[in-house]
């Protein structure tokens, strides 16, 4: 007779949590059909080899499931990286480097990082319909992305940042990293999401920063060519169309502890 307990419904359901969370993350970056297609795969084989009995089916599904974990692995490495960093960096391992943080901080007696002139650059840089893309690190080190870029190590400075963005510059189409309380560098490549629940009048720029906002827990700021208008994006989502003040109120709110 078949007993039905407690493990039994608990075991079912962190399977079906599992199954949902997997299924977001395939959904997110456009891969939902390869799911789709490795879950019949999985169906297919668990009936013949354990419903049906099929010996010599079984035995090749066995060998196709075992190559093809390894193919699963190099296929969604992008995907594994991003649930490993939510798993660790934005729980435990995110708390930890906090207090890194903050113990730096102490020891190095540095004042709170002003982020004012980058307002007041992207306010200007909106009303000239001026794009960019700026990256304020927090807790997590941004160290592989800065080398994709030039590094500049100055002050926050607004006329700096403007300048660096200005269509002439051959800084302008990449990515300014703050960090530190200073400008790190700038001309830097970001990771762009393949989110397909992206808004269509949504460009590179904010591609790039959402793609930024999933792997990091780094705040990116847009301003855009087209619109003029600025947008946060922050642990994978978008606030759009930014004021000033409401710009450097998330500004405060997000960075007051790093």
């Amino acid at each position: 007779m078949f007993e039905f307990g407690l493990k039994d419904f608990i075991d079912i359901l962190l399977v079906a949590i599992m199954l949902y969370y997997i299924y977001k993350v395939m959904k997110e970056s456009g891969s939902l059909s390869i799911f789709s297609g490795v879950m019949i795969f999985i169906v297919a084989w668990l009936i013949v080899s354990q419903v049906l009995e099929m010996k010599l089916l079984g035995s090749i599904f066995d060998k196709l499931i075992s190559v093809g974990v390894l193919a699963l692995i190099i296929l969604f490495q992008e995907e594994i990286r991003r649930f490993l960093f939510t798993l660790g960096t934005r729980h435990k391992a995110s708390y930890i480097a906090r207090i890194i943080a903050r113990w730096k901080k102490e020891v190095k007696k540095e004042d709170a990082t002003e982020l004012l002139p980058v307002v007041m650059a992207c306010q200007n840089m909106g009303r000239g319909k001026i794009g960019a893309l700026i990256v304020i690190q927090r807790a997590e080190p941004l160290t592989e992305i800065i080398r994709t870029g030039d590094v500049i190590d100055a002050n926050i400075n607004q006329r700096l940042i403007e300048n660096i963005f200005f269509k002439n510059s051959p800084l302008h189409d990449g990515a300014m990293i703050i960090s530190n309380g200073r400008i790190t560098a700038a001309g830097c490549i970001l990771p762009v999401s393949h989110n397909l629940n992206i808004p269509k009048e949504l460009g590179l720029r904010h591609r790039a920063a959402l793609g930024m906002s999933q792997e990091s827990d780094a705040i990116i700021i847009i301003v855009s060519e087209e619109t003029g208008g600025i947008s946060v994006a922050k642990n994978g989502e978008f606030k759009l169309r930014l004021t000033a003040e409401e710009l450097e109120r998330i500004l405060n709110e997000e960075t007051k502890n790093f």
